[in-house]
C-alpha cells in the first residue's frame, strides 16, 4: 500500500501541537490518537515507506487488541493468524493456544515489518496526522529560558529545516538521537537483547502456530540463545534467534553464524539452506525493562523502545510500542488541555510513574527471570522439567506473554499479584 501523502501547508501553518519523531509502531500510534483527541500532530520519520526492520514478525493478542482499537483492518489479505505458541525444548515439542481472556483476543497475527510500518503510519495519516517522510531529525530546539524541548532540527533534502511544537515525542528506536541530546542515556543494570533474523521459502510458511525452540543445537553442542520459526503466509518463514546480555557467551558472539549453525541441523525438507534465504541476515538491538529514563523531561516523552519498552520475559516490543504510544497520548491530551504551564507540566510529570504502575512491577520481575536463564545450564533444566506438566507451561505462557484478566483465574491472579508485590523497574 501507499502511505497517503501529507496536506502542504504554508510555513506559517509548519508548526504544531506535537511532533512524534519517528514512524515506526510506537510514534504512529501516539500519533494516531493525539489526532483522534483533535490535536495538531506532525509525524517525522528518517526514511521512507515501505521500509525494513528487524523483527520476529510476530504479534501477541496484546498487540492485536492494540490494532483492533485502532480500527486496522486484520481481516484484510496479508494477516496471517495463529492459535498460539509452539514451545520446543527437551526432546518435545509442546502447542498452547493463546489464553481466552475477556482483556485480548484469543489470536495472534503475523505481518512483516516490510508493510506493517506502513499501515499504520497509513493509518494514523486518515486519522488527520502529518507525515513527513524522508526527514532525519538531528536535534533539539530548547526553549532558553525554561530549557524545554519546543521543536526539532533536521535535515530534509539535503537541507536544514526546523519545526517546532508545545511537545516532542521521541518515538525513533533503541538509539534515540533525540533523547540523547536531551541527556537521556541508557541504564547499565538493564538487560539488553539482540535478535538476528532472515527469510527462508518453506513449506512451512502457513504454520498455526507461533514456533518458539529453547534450546538450540549443532550436533551434539547445546548453543547459546533461543530461536524462532514464524510462517509468514507468503511462502517464506521469519527463521531467526536471540540472545540476551545476562549470557556468558553475549560478547564477541557472531550471531549470524549461529543462526546458520542452529538451521543447518533442522530437517531439509523445511528448507532452511542458504540458497532458500530470500533476505541477508539482519540484527538488531532490544532495550528492556525501562533501560532509559525518566520517561518524561523538559517537553519530551518517551515511547516503545526509545524508552526501553520492551518485555524483558519474551523481547516483544511491538504491543508495548503501541501501549505506551496510547498511554502518552492520553497523557499528552489531559495536560495540553490545562490551562497553565504549570499545571501542564504536573500532568506531564505523571506520566513516568504511569508506565511504572502499568508495567514496573513486571518488568522487575522480567529483569530476574532474564538473570536466571543467563546461568549456564538453568535453561535446559528448566525445559526438561516444565515441558512434561502441561498446567505448568499455560502458567508459563500467561506469565511469559503477560496476558492476564485483572480478575481472572488462580494463575491470573497469582502472575498479576507478583507484579504489583514486586519493585517497579
Amino acid at each position: 500500500m501507499t502511505v497517503p501523502a501529507a496536506p502542504r501547508r504554508s510555513p506559517a501553518e509548519a508548526d504544531a501541537d506535537v511532533i512524534v519523531v519517528g514512524a515506526g509502531p510506537a510514534g504512529s500510534t501516539t500519533a494516531f490518537h493525539l489526532a483522534q483527541a483533535g490535536l495538531d500532530v506532525l509525524l517525522l520519520e528518517k526514511t521512507t515507506f515501505p521500509r525494513e526492520k528487524v523483527c520476529g514478525d510476530g504479534l501477541t493478542p496484546r498487540a492485536v487488541k492494540q490494532l483492533i482499537a485502532m480500527g486496522i483492518d486484520i481481516d484484510a489479505p496479508g494477516w496471517v493468524r495463529n492459535k498460539g505458541l509452539r514451545v520446543v525444548g527437551g526432546g518435545m515439542r509442546f502447542e498452547l493456544d493463546w489464553p481466552e481472556l475477556s482483556s485480548y483476543p484469543d489470536f495472534g497475527l503475523v505481518r512483516t515489518r516490510q508493510d506493517f510500518d506502513e499501515i499504520l503510519a497509513g493509518n494514523a495519516v486518515r486519522g488527520g496526522v502529518r507525515l513527513l517522510q524522508g526527514v532525519n531529525v538531528t536535534g533539539p530546539v530548547l526553549d532558553e529560558r525554561s530549557g524545554h524541548i519546543v521543536g526539532v532540527t533536521a535535515r530534509k533534502d539535503g537541507e536544514p529545516v526546523t519545526y517546532r511544537s508545545r511537545l516532542v515525542v521521541a518515538a525513533d528506536g533503541n538509539s534515540t538521537r533525540i533523547s540523547l541530546a536531551m541527556g537521556l542515556h541508557k541504564r547499565e543494570d538493564r538487560p539488553m537483547g539482540v535478535a538476528v533474523r532472515t527469510y527462508f521459502t518453506s513449506p512451512r510458511h502457513d504454520d498455526d502456530y507461533l514456533e518458539t525452540w529453547l534450546e538450540l543445537w549443532d550436533g551434539d553442542q547445546l548453543l547459546p540463545g533461543y530461536g524462532w520459526i514464524f510462517g509468514v503466509g507468503d511462502g517464506t518463514s521469519n527463521v531467526g534467534l536471540g540472545l540476551l546480555n545476562t549470557s556468558e557467551s553475549f560478547k564477541g558472539m557472531d550471531y549470524r553464524d549461529l543462526l546458520k549453525r542452529w538451521v543447518k541441523n533442522m530437517p531439509p525438507e523445511w528448507g532452511y539452506t542458504e540458497e532458500n534465504m530470500t533476505t541477508p541476515i539482519r540484527g538488531a538491538a532490544l532495550p528492556m525493562a525501562f533501560n532509559r529514563q525518566p520517561h518524561y523531561t523538559r517537553g519530551l516523552v518517551l515511547v516503545g523502545d526509545a524508552g526501553g519498552m520492551i518485555n524483558p520475559f519474551n523481547g516483544e516490543g511491538i504491543a508495548y510500542a503501541m501501549e505506551t504510544g496510547q498511554i502518552a497520548a492520553e497523557t499528552i491530551v489531559q495536560a495540553l488541555g490545562r490551562t497553565t504551564a504549570a499545571q501542564r507540566e504536573r500532568v506531564l510529570r505523571a506520566y513516568p510513574q504511569i508506565l511504572k504502575d502499568a508495567y514496573g512491577g513486571y518488568f522487575t520481575l522480567g529483569r530476574g527471570f532474564v538473570e536466571l536463564i543467563g546461568r549456564r545450564g538453568v535453561m535446559n533444566f528448566a525445559t526438561r522439567h516444565a515441558l512434561p506438566h502441561p498446567r505448568l507451561m499455560r502458567f508459563a505462557l500467561k506469565l511469559l506473554a503477560n496476558l492476564t484478566d485483572r480478575r481472572g483465574d488462580a494463575s491470573d491472579r497469582i502472575i498479576n499479584a507478583l507484579s504489583k508485590v514486586a519493585p517497579p523497574a
